[in-house]
């Protein structure tokens, strides 16, 4: 009987999620410059819904504003190292991602990731790599290494952005120092430490994505994402992207509620909503990132079926690892280096 029971609850939350009446409000929580107002709009016309969108810069900026409490959020966009982290401290709502309507277009290489396995809480935003964008105008040798931020050259001291993501940096510069993703041995920590702190200085700012200090001059390199250096990139043709041959992280952002969301159902319909292929192409034609939805590629824009920041070479394939949530002794030991970095 509670088999049965359980049964009935899905398919009538199923049908609920396919033909609710929305009118309301939802309130998303999401990376700045990241969420396509067409798809918004999209949204909240389908749905009568109005939408509200506060931005927030990292994913610790994002956890301890949940943490926090005392906020109206429904939706939150956490990054796949830290959805973990979400889940077992009670923060985000099992919505069952995997019993909707749309679930169906998930591409199977994001179905049982291990950050959320069978996709109970979330669902995929959007994925990419974290490289290296350089100006070729200014610096013509090889930008596919992390050495240029970690031992730049002499043309690019004092002209390098580095986006301020702890993961990212030290994963990358773990990986220069030949190691490997969420190490904990002491000797290759001392190592990234030591590169860090000595190359701290020669950066000009620890900045997220700013297309226009890039076209403007005031970057000529540093540490990026790949969609967001394709929109450098379209901006201005001098820049490139580069795959760090010693390696980089691959990475995935994902749509979750919040257990403390005052717009449930609103949060249910918006997860569902993005799994649809041509929603999903809005997100990515906005953001320049591919995502995770089989069929989403015949909506997307003609020049990015093969923009060389969204589709990896041949010859880099292997040298990107999909990077894994940290246990918490070695997000410690981390988060003291990056202290380090930071003063």
């Amino acid at each position: 009987m509670r088999l049965l029971v359980t049964a009935a609850a899905s398919i009538f939350a199923f049908l609920h999620i396919g033909t609710a009446n929305a009118e309301g409000v939802l309130n998303i929580f999401n990376w700045g410059n990241y969420t396509s107002p067409d798809l918004i709009k999209k949204f909240e016309e389908k749905y009568n819904v109005k939408v509200t969108i506060t931005d927030f810069d990292s994913n610790d900026t994002a956890l301890a504003k949940a943490r926090q409490g005392g906020n109206d959020f429904d939706i939150v966009v956490p990054t796949s190292t830290f959805v973990k982290i979400w889940i077992d401290e009670g923060l985000l709502l099992e919505t069952r991602p995997d019993q909707m309507e749309n679930f169906k277009n998930v591409d199977p290489r994001w179905v049982n990731v291990d950050f959320d396995p069978g996709r109970h809480y979330t669902v995929p935003w959007q994925w990419g790599t974290t490289g290296m964008l350089v100006n070729t105008s200014v610096y013509s040798g090889d930008p596919n290494t992390s050495a240029i931020f970690l031992d730049p050259p002499a043309e690019l001291k004092g002209k390098l952005s580095v986006v301020p993501e702890m993961g990212d940096i030290l994963t990358l510069a773990i990986y220069y120092e030949g190691g490997e993703a969420c190490t904990s041995d002491k000797t290759i920590l001392r190592k990234v430490r030591d590169r860090l702190v000595a190359a701290r200085p020669t950066w000009l700012a620890l900045d997220y994505p700013s297309i226009e200090k890039y076209t403007a001059g005031d970057f000529d390199a540093g540490v990026n994402w790949g969609g967001a250096s394709m929109r450098v990139r379209l901006a201005n043709s001098h820049f490139v992207y580069g795959y760090p041959k010693e390696g980089y992280p691959i990475w995935m952002d994902n749509v979750a509620v919040l257990k403390t969301a005052p717009h449930v159902e609103n949060a249910k319909l918006f997860q569902n909503f993005v799994m649809d292929p041509e929603n999903a192409a809005m997100i990515s034609a906005y953001a320049r990132y591919a995502n995770g939805i089989a069929g989403s590629e015949k909506f997307m824009p003609e020049e990015m079926k093969n923009a060389p920041e969204i589709v990896v070479p041949a010859k880099f394939l292997d040298k990107g690892k999909f990077t894994p949530a940290c246990p918490p002794e070695v997000n410690e030991m981390y988060t003291k280096i990056w202290t380090e970095v930071l003063k």
